[in-house]
């Protein structure tokens, strides 16, 4: 089967999920996001670090091994690679845009919004103030650009690292999709992809 995937990069309160999910609706691929985590946990032996890197915000302290997290990323590697052979699937997070640099059949897309918008967007969802709200957002940046800093070496807000950047601040999710499917099928042609896309 041929490889064909699109990794997905998002910011806390950009819809980034909700893009994910509806990519993944239109192309009748899989969308895997903790399930991947969990996986990767379970395979090297270290459920602490599924329960570490689900936690953005640093709420729960934890603070696995060297040789967790060093055994975590190589499974972690070996998961995500084993999912785009597979393929027809979207990937979300966990430097997904790094593992599967340079793979002619995948598609990098990172979601974002401005930082007014996602504060209003948490605050709404979760029905906290706007400082909470900002609190958390912030927190989850700079968690998740250290991640990519600390394991491999690349800034999470480098464009160079994307196919395609979304600012859903004026689209609703199933927009944002529509072109994120669009570029997919433009980007790779040979692709069986659905005729709607072209709609």
């Amino acid at each position: 089967m041929q490889m064909s995937a699109i990794t997905i990069s998002r910011q806390l309160g950009s819809l980034g999920d909700e893009v994910a999910q509806a990519v993944a609706e239109r192309l009748n691929y899989q969308v895997v996001s903790r399930e991947l985590i969990n996986e990767a946990a379970i395979r090297c032996g270290a459920p602490e670090m599924a329960l570490a890197l689900i936690d953005d915000l640093g709420l729960l302290s934890i603070h696995p091994s060297a040789r967790a997290r060093r055994a975590f990323l190589e499974t972690i590697d070996k998961v995500v690679k084993e999912l785009a052979e597979e393929g027809r699937v979207v990937i979300v997070g966990r430097a997904g845009q790094m593992i599967l640099r340079g793979q002619p059949d995948v598609l990098h897309a990172k979601v974002i919004a401005p930082s007014a918008v996602r504060v209003e967007r948490i605050a709404s969802q979760l029905g906290i103030p706007l400082d909470a709200a900002r609190a958390q957002i912030t927190a989850s940046d700079k968690s998740r650009r250290y991640y990519l800093k600390r394991y491999y070496h690349a800034r999470w807000d480098d464009p160079e690292l994307y196919d395609l950047i979304v600012n859903t601040s004026r689209l609703l999710p199933e927009k944002a999709a529509d072109i994120i499917c669009k570029t997919f099928a433009q980007c790779l042609p040979e692709l069986d992809l659905d005729d709607s896309l072209e709609q």
